[in-house]
């Protein structure tokens, strides 16, 4: 039988499941060869919180079309690019691909729109942020085992999710939530997270910048013209036009994303290892210390990407009639969220309780948070679903 098969060919600096910090919670043996990461995956995977992400928003809300993207669809485009680029990388793909997995598991309903209407209703009793939600979904909300809550996942694979943005260099700004749930992990907020975090980083910028377009295209909130004025864009187009004459726009598009994703996988493999080669890192805990980023686009990629960003932000993510859709229906959110404050009695059975106590006899900053659980955890379809049933 196999036994941590994942560290047969990995890199020094890369995380080895052999060498895992372990779990909080004692559990199960590993078996048929699997790594502590593998098993991470699969309770991912297999969690609530993962299903529900096909009926969250990523950037359009309650389409009738088969070919949006879903926060779901977007979270598996991230996954493919993290593996990618961690093999090329030499590093651990099960768990980049595991922290992949779980970093979008915190979105609320709404996108960032719902995201803006808690953080509003909660600023002043801790405050909402969707990394932290997805750390509290991992940790305490899904409800699995007999003896803990949450998935039991490895220090490694915590560790990733709440450094992937980068380290805490202020403590005093680390969420609550986050310390508390560090209380039994030996994390250092201050050292940069671990290469696999750091790719799991990345993926989630090159997979939303170079497929919202596509979503914007269908919706004509911008044509094939005007990404042309993109530099980049502009070069790969007029090479797959030499290529291929006559080429159908949806096909060029297709082409144009393949493109894209493969130039920016390129860039980011070669620009880290270079970066990984000059500073000659011996193990993990170097590369942590480093100072910076170690997983980093090269000059002219980085500068390629924030024109992409600057252009999505202008023309589809402030877009007029997507901000009007979103605005009209975040107003459930806070609708639904006062009236639950008003009367626990309208919450579910499960969530009028915590930790074993009636919601009306704790604090009003517990309280709070327990409702912002259940509507963060709620899909568009059911948070409608929920406010037809009180507003008509």
């Amino acid at each position: 039988m196999l036994a941590n098969n994942d560290n047969r060919y990995l890199s020094p600096f890369a995380c080895h499941s052999s060498e895992s910090k372990g779990r909080v919670h004692k559990d199960d043996k590993l078996i048929l060869g699997r790594s502590e990461y593998q098993r991470d995956r699969d309770r991912i995977i297999h969690s609530e919180a993962f299903r529900r992400l096909k009926d969250k928003t990523q950037v359009f809300i309650f389409h009738k079309g088969d070919h949006y993207r879903t926060r779901l669809t977007h979270t598996l485009e991230v996954s493919q690019i993290a593996r990618s680029i961690a093999k090329a990388l030499n590093i651990n793909e099960d768990l980049t691909e595991t922290i992949a997995l779980a970093h979008d598991l915190g979105h609320p309903p709404l996108g960032h729109k719902g995201e803006d209407i808690l953080q509003k209703i909660m600023s002043d009793v801790g405050g909402f942020n969707h990394n932290e939600q997805s750390l509290r979904v991992v940790t305490i909300l899904e409800k699995k085992y007999p003896n803990f809550d949450g998935l039991n996942l490895t220090h490694e694979t915590l560790e990733g999710l709440i450094k992937h943005n980068g380290p805490f260099l202020d403590l005093d700004k680390i969420p609550q939530t986050i310390k508390d749930i560090c209380l039994n992990l030996d994390i250092d907020f201050k050292t940069h997270s671990s290469l696999e975090g750091q790719v799991a980083n990345i993926s989630d910028d090159i997979a939303y910048l170079t497929h919202d377009f596509d979503d914007g295209l269908r919706e004509k909130l911008f044509f094939l013209n005007d990404l042309r004025k993109i530099d980049i864009i502009n070069y790969m187009v007029k090479k797959i036009e030499n290529n291929f004459t006559n080429i159908k726009d949806d096909i060029l598009i297709h082409q144009l994303i393949r493109h894209l994703i493969s130039y920016f996988i390129n860039d980011v493999v070669s620009n880290s290892l270079a970066i990984i080669k000059k500073n000659n890192f011996k193990n993990i805990n170097e590369l942590k210390d480093y100072g910076k980023k170690t997983v980093e686009l090269s000059i002219n990629a980085s500068s390629s990407m924030e024109e992409i960003r600057n252009f999505l932000f202008k023309e589809m993510y402030r877009n007029e009639s997507v901000i009007k859709k979103l605005d009209k229906n975040a107003l459930m959110i806070e609708k639904l969220f006062l009236l639950f404050i008003k009367d626990i009695h309208r919450l579910p059975e499960q969530w009028k309780y915590f930790n074993g106590q009636i919601l009306s006899e704790l604090s009003q900053k517990e309280k709070f948070r327990v409702i912002a659980d259940y509507i963060a955890g709620m899909t568009d379809n059911y948070l409608k679903r929920e406010y037809d049933k009180f507003y008509n």
